[in-house]
C-alpha cells in the first residue's frame, strides 16, 4: 500500500511541476506591457553589491549587534 501512495504523490508532484512550466513560459516575457518602461541595466559591479555585498553587511550587522547586546553568562573557563 505505501508504494501506491508514493506513485499518487510522485505522479502528482511531477504533473504540478509539468504544468507550472509549461504555464510560466518564458517566451511570454517578450512581449512588452501598456506602460513598461524599463530603465538602464545594471554593471556587474552594481549587481554583486545589491544582490551580494548589501545582504552580507545586513547579516554581519545583524551578527554583530546580537553579540554586543547578549545578556547570556560567560561560561567558566
Amino acid at each position: 500500500m505505501d508504494k501506491k501512495n508514493a506513485m499518487r504523490a510522485g505522479t502528482v508532484a511531477a504533473g504540478t511541476t509539468l504544468m507550472m512550466l509549461l504555464m510560466s513560459s518564458p517566451a511570454l516575457a517578450l512581449t512588452r506591457d501598456d506602460g513598461d518602461d524599463p530603465g538602464q541595466g545594471l554593471s556587474l559591479m552594481e549587481t554583486l553589491g545589491l544582490f551580494v555585498l548589501t545582504p552580507l553587511a545586513i547579516f554581519l550587522g545583524i551578527v554583530i549587534l546580537v553579540m554586543i547586546f547578549d545578556k547570556s553568562k560567560k561560561l567558566p573557563q
